[in-house]
């Protein structure tokens, strides 16, 4: 670890809110050793997220949504996250560029502070179902990362079970795509495509979040293949 390394999960927080990031959850020593999807010597890993509301006008104020290439957000990524884990002697992983795709479903899961809805999408006490990553931080240094939380589906009423109007989520069969997207192609699926998933939107937990609706539409129009 660089003697410049942040040592400590508050200053690596401050460092991340910097860069329109959060740090949402994450793996310690005796996880990491435990795991075979991890880089060889990984003592922590941090799992970054959009820091909202922040997070989308810097987003669009970045030479990669300016440039008009393919990917934005996904090179926004790596150059963010790559020359930070530069600065700290990290190894920066992505959910993208596969496959194979590393496993940040099951690394968020297995943290103890993301767990699964009753819709099936991951659900996060601060995140509510607007979960995401943009990628994490690969640590050689161990750090105490953020402790597991209970799930905020606990005693919830789950109104993300009736919320979407074609009941594309929460079914026997998992989550129907094709339903939902043949529904945001219509006008009465407006809502949806322009303001973010009304059942993601539904949960109690995300209500603070501060998602911005435009960063909610750009991933929809992403979903049904817009550019």
């Amino acid at each position: 670890m660089p003697a410049e390394a942040p040592a400590d999960l508050d200053r690596l927080e401050r460092a991340a809110q910097a860069r329109q990031l959060t740090v949402s959850c994450g793996l310690d020593a005796r996880a990491c050793t435990a795991r075979d999807d991890l880089p060889g010597g990984t003592r922590s890993l941090l799992l970054l997220s959009p820091h909202e509301p922040a997070f989308w006008p810097a987003f669009t104020d970045s030479p990669e949504w300016r440039d008009g290439a393919p990917d934005p957000m996904d090179r926004w990524s790596t150059r963010v996250i790559g020359a930070w884990a530069a600065e700290i002697g990290a190894i920066p992983l992505y959910p993208f560029g596969g496959p194979p795709f590393a496993p940040f479903l099951a690394w968020a899961l297995a943290s103890g502070r993301v767990h699964s809805s009753p819709i099936g999408l991951l659900v996060h006490r601060g995140m509510g179902l607007l979960t995401s990553f943009r990628g994490a931080l690969a640590l050689r240094w161990e750090l105490t990362v953020p402790p597991p939380l209970s799930s905020p589906c606990d005693g919830c009423a789950a109104p993300c079970r009736t919320a979407c109007p074609v009941g594309a989520l929460g079914g026997a069969g998992g989550y129907d795509v094709p339903a939902c997207k043949d529904h945001l192609r219509q006008p009465e699926g407006a809502p949806c495509l322009t303001a973010g998933c009304l059942a993601r939107r539904a949960c109690p937990a995300g209500a603070g979040h501060g998602r911005i609706a435009a960063h909610s539409a750009y991933h929809m129009r992403q979903f049904l293949g817009d550019t």
